[in-house]
């Protein structure tokens, strides 16, 4: 007999936390979980008691795997899966106005679940949710939010009442989780007592209080404070077949815990009501918070909480988008979508909650089947190396890729077959042939182009030659810093590298306020490896940037800076200053100097660039250059962060950075805002990128495979706003 807590928190889904009791029949798989649960949440936002969160603070739902069918005690059957907004793997999960309209469709009494793969369950269960509701007692309550200073020991006091371990087994939890990109604090403490056939302890005795220990929370940050309590009535336990599965009547309390700052920043308001939608089958609708933050503007670490009919909404960037300002687009609208919205939104100086407001099915023109805008195109790709297909489709709400005309199947290196962007690592000749795309919505589907797919045994396999960023180098801490790696899977000895600091040497190339006197130093760590102000004509330079084609100095010394070196594998770092602490825009160029036709896979290579600057408008926003050379595509993963900068404290950070990716004239992709896309994080985790912890960030990434040629991502601020952020440029090997 185990306990065993259900698998929501409340950024993933309204339904917090539902606790239940599990024992899997002895021909089940060992890690099958399956029941049904109803949830009553409370949110916290004073010291007062607090109260029952927007219009549907009942849920009701079934949680399991496979298909199959709910019956219920008056003889309906439901059949599952059932569409739910929260994208949890729940099988059903739907909210209710009050525990009446609940008991009128899901009463106490017996159910039977039939799941395929699972034995039948049948039990019968009485009671109800327990009397009162568990809640903090003390703290600092500022605007909604509870103020808790990290550098100290902070603890939190819990209600008790008559019921607070009764029923046939009693279970209480507290989990506090980061909500935004200021780490990964998961803090929990349970207890819990089962009495059905066997016992389980996992707490002793239950708990009044839980510490939050000194330096477990940042300065600034928000976290989300769970609290739940389940009782148990009388359970039936002669009816059940097989296994038993408890459904648990659970009353859950939400808050949030935000890090002291100081100034602490201006409390959200949302000062009119959300205005009520209606839009066409098939087609999209819009609602918009329309939230204030005080003269600061929007915080970076904003977090914006929608539910539709009591349930958290996932944002996939597809069915359901989050865009500036926290406005929702539902697209693909189904009789399904109809119902009640609601947004929340915390921010570090406190929360903001809107009255709710509906959706409607209205006249319009109907839906059409996906367009495809931008089709994949054919690739060659170095034998072992990763390859991705991209598809652009307006109106799409699902993705299947086809390989030969034939559904794609996962696994064997092939992952998000199911995605906008396919991904193949360690590519063979097996996976050689043509890849097409069918989009589809409710009113059909489209299939792309085909586009082949050739894997190559060449030994000039496709890299980064040349890496360049053009930015405006300030003072002290906004100097331009470019980050380096040299190595890959392999390689051994060292690599031939040619830094340069342009700053006069772009005047003639039209460019404005250039830096007069670019100061380059090259750094291993906090370690000075080279510097230079002033090439003084150096024949060892000119004739290096002849070999590698870098536009010309002239043969006469200019106040451009350039270092020649033969560094091993390791990261690096060239930092170009004014020698006098002047400023202006300067480019920092990276050139792989091995001599044409002599390299091979063994050699070392370039891996990784990145560059922190501050981000301008016009002809200053951040231009980063690289260069794919070799005989084969290269896949590379391209993240500009700004919000995600916040949590290393970095002050002053770009808060929605737009990525677009040229070649030349031509804009081959874009992003703004990441979207939590599981390529992008299994990659960035792969390349050994910093994690970004919030997948409702505005910080972009693009995954894209290029044959060899120049290109160039550019940062800017997609609200014409400026700040800091970091570019970065990762070889996907």
């Amino acid at each position: 007999m185990t306990t065993t807590k259900k698998g929501h928190s409340w950024r993933v889904s309204m339904a917090l936390g539902a606790a239940f009791l599990a024992i899997a029949a002895a021909n089940a798989a060992s890690s099958s979980v399956y029941g049904v649960f109803k949830d009553h949440i409370y949110l916290q936002t004073s010291s007062s008691a607090p109260a029952p969160f927007g219009g549907f603070p009942y849920s009701f739902s079934v949680q399991g795997g496979g298909t199959g069918a709910l019956h219920t005690p008056l003889g309906a059957s439901v059949t599952l899966p059932q569409s739910v907004a929260n994208n949890n793997g729940d099988l059903l999960d739907v909210g209710f106005s009050s525990e009446s309209s609940l008991l009128a469709l899901y009463p106490n009494g017996t159910y039977q679940l039939e799941l395929t793969g699972t034995p039948t369950l049948t039990y019968s269960v009485t009671s109800g949710y327990p009397l009162s509701v568990p809640q903090i007692t003390n703290g600092t309550w500022q605007n909604g939010v509870l103020v808790i200073d990290p550098a100290i020991s902070a603890t939190l006091n819990f209600s008790t009442f008559s019921d607070y371990s009764s029923g046939v087994g009693g279970h209480m939890d507290i989990q506090i989780q980061s909500q935004d990109s200021t780490g990964n604090v998961n803090l929990q403490q349970q207890y819990a007592t089962v009495n059905v056939g066997g016992g389980t302890t996992v707490s002793a005795t239950p708990f009044t209080s839980y510490v939050i220990p000194a330096g477990t929370l940042t300065s600034g940050g928000i976290y989300q404070a769970t609290l739940s309590f389940d009782s148990i009535g009388s359970l039936d336990t002669t009816s059940v077949a097989g296994g038993i599965s408890v459904s648990v009547f659970t009353n859950n309390l939400a808050a949030f815990i935000v890090g002291k700052s100081t100034p602490a920043p201006a409390a959200p308001t949302i000062s009119s009501s959300l205005a009520n939608q209606t839009g066409p089958l098939g087609g999209s609708a819009t609602f918009s918070p329309n939230a204030t933050f005080g003269s600061g503007g929007q915080p970076n670490n904003t977090i914006w909480i929608w539910t539709v009919n009591g349930q958290e909404i996932n944002f996939d960037g597809v069915k359901y988008e989050l865009g500036p300002g926290g406005t929702l687009t539902i697209n693909d609208i189904k009789n399904s979508d109809v119902g009640t919205y609601q947004v929340v939104v915390v921010t570090g100086g406190g929360l903001a909650m809107s009255i709710p407001a509906t959706l409607a099915i209205g006249s319009g023109t109907p839906g059409t089947p996906p367009t495809i805008t931008t089709q994949p195109f054919p690739q060659t790709i170095a034998s072992g190396g990763t390859v991705t297909f991209h598809v652009v489709a307006s109106g799409a709400i699902a993705y299947q890729w086809l390989f030969n005309g034939n559904p794609l199947p996962v696994g064997n290196g092939v992952s998000n077959a199911a995605g906008a962007t396919l991904v193949i690592n360690g590519a063979t000749s097996a996976n050689a042939g043509n890849y097409s795309c069918s989009v589809s919505n409710s009113n059909g589907s489209t299939v792309s182009n085909a586009a082949s797919l050739s894997v190559s045994l060449t030994s000039n396999i496709g890299r980064l030659i040349n890496i360049s960023c053009r930015a405006g180098v300030g003072t002290g801490g906004n100097i331009l810093i470019a980050g380096y790696v040299i190595g890959g899977q392999g390689t051994s000895g060292t690599l031939p590298i040619l830094v340069r600091a342009s700053g006069p040497a772009l005047v003639p190339f039209g460019v404005g306020g250039t830096l007069p006197d670019p100061e380059l130093k090259l750094y291993s760590a906090s370690t000075q490896l080279a510097t230079n102000t002033g090439w003084a004509g150096s024949t060892q330079i000119s004739a290096a940037a002849s070999a590698v084609g870098a536009f010309s100095w002239g043969s006469g010394p200019t106040n451009d800076s350039a270092i020649y070196s033969t560094p091993s594998a390791g990261a690096y770092t060239a930092q170009i200053s004014g020698a006098a602490s002047d400023t202006g825009v300067a480019l920092v160029e990276l050139y792989d100097a091995t001599p044409v036709g002599t390299y091979t896979p063994s050699n070392p290579r370039l891996v990784n660039i990145s560059a922190r600057v501050q981000v301008g408008t016009g002809g200053n926003i951040l231009i980063a250059g690289f260069v794919i050379g070799g005989a084969t595509s290269k896949t590379v993963l391209v993240r500009a962060s700004g919000p995600a900068l916040a949590g290393f404290g970095v002050a002053g950070t770009l808060p929605d950075p737009q990525l677009q990716l040229y070649s030349g004239s031509t804009l081959l992709a874009t992003n703004n805002g990441w979207g939590g896309k599981t390529e992008i994080a299994n990659t960035a985790a792969s390349v050994g990128a910093f994690n970004w912890a919030n997948p409702s960030s505005r910080d972009s990434a693009l995954l894209v495979t290029l044959p060899p040629g120049a290109y160039t991502a550019q940062v800017s601020g997609a609200s014409n706003d400026t700040g800091v952020a970091l570019v970065e440029l990762y070889e996907v090997p």
